[in-house]
């Protein structure tokens, strides 16, 4: 079995930083690409950030310059450094990643449980 377990999350002023950490644990053979989406009450789940193995990274555009990916291999861990955090940001925010586990031919995608990261003005 594979998990996904995320922490980081909190309350913070608007201006404030805080950053995420998702850690992949398991019967993991290999990860492919990490991401982190978020959703807002009321809102469609949205890609926030998404890095590959080789450390490619995108954005969604409302948050570059902001916020940045990383990820570390021999962890199997993603971060999401979020800086300048503004009330919009707040959201659960969930990593996601495509996991090839031993034993299995293809990878899957797997889910984080979700933090709640709120940003007052």
């Amino acid at each position: 079995q594979v998990q996904l377990v995320e922490s980081g999350g909190g309350l913070v002023q608007a201006g404030g930083s805080l950053r995420l950490s998702c850690a992949a644990s398991g019967s993991i053979r290999s990860i492919k690409a990490m991401d982190w989406y978020r959703q807002a009450p009321g809102k469609q789940r949205e890609l926030v950030a998404a890095v590959t193995s080789g450390g490619n990274t995108t954005y969604v555009a409302s948050v570059m310059g902001r916020f940045t990916i990383s990820r570390d291999n021999a962890k199997n861990t993603v971060y999401l450094q979020m800086n300048s955090l503004k009330p919009e940001d707040t959201a659960v925010y969930y990593c996601n990643a495509e996991i090839l586990s031993i034993g299995y031919l293809r990878p899957k995608g797997y889910w984080g449980q979700g933090t709640q990261v709120t940003v007052s003005s």
